[in-house]
């Protein structure tokens, strides 16, 4: 049988088309898809995720690892459609009106998904009605806000608004962060959580989700 771990270890050095070989011949060899998924991709990613938390790699090596995480979950994901494997949670990312960055909200996108989340990823200048919207209708789990203007950063809390006005808050986390955000802002505006990195984010997600 094959060593899942060689998937890991090809997917921490960003080498796409060598992870994509090594799940497709561990598909062939009857590894379930759930496993492959767990112990292969989601484990480098973890590595990967504690890794950027220590600044022992950065940004570049993150953007080639979800890359080659994408090109083996690509083979995967009729197979983990098959099985009735349920996503651990759904989460609904953007950043704030107002504001057009985007690395950040990406980089915490792909650290949910190197968890294992499903995200719906809303892009940049999202409005509060959009936020919560989108939550309602896709059923998500948690709300994650970017921003990275001191001047965009009041949208945060017209979606916690927006979110009790909609009758959902009690269904819904909300997460923030971004340069300027805070702890204190977190708490001044009703946000379930706040953290200062990618990683960061995608384990406090999990750690919502697990409450």
């Amino acid at each position: 049988m094959m060593d899942l771990n060689e998937i890991s270890l090809n997917l921490q050095a960003g080498k796409a088309k060598i992870v994509k070989q090594l799940v497709q011949q561990a598909i062939d060899e009857g590894v379930p898809a759930r496993d492959i998924l767990e112990k292969g991709l989601l484990a480098g990613m973890d590595v990967v995720g504690e890794k950027f938390k220590k600044n022992e790699v950065f940004v570049p090596d993150v953007l080639v690892a979800a890359r080659a995480m994408n090109f083996g979950t690509e083979l995967l994901k009729p197979l983990l459609a098959g099985d009735g494997a349920t996503v651990k949670g759904k989460v609904c990312i953007g950043t704030v009106q107002g504001d057009l960055h985007d690395i950040g909200k990406n980089l915490v996108r792909m650290m949910l998904e190197g968890k294992g989340l499903e995200v719906v990823d809303l892009g940049t200048d999202v409005s509060p009605d959009t936020f919560v919207n989108t939550a309602k209708e896709q059923n998500c789990d948690i709300i994650c806000l970017s921003a990275l203007l001191t001047t965009t950063m009041g949208t945060m809390a017209e979606v916690v608004k927006a979110a009790e006005a909609a009758g959902i808050r009690d269904k819904v986390k909300i997460m923030i962060g971004g340069a300027p955000v805070t702890q204190a802002y977190c708490d001044e505006i009703g946000a379930d959580a706040y953290t200062t990195d990618a990683a960061s984010a995608a384990d406090c997600a999990v750690e919502l989700l697990s409450k």
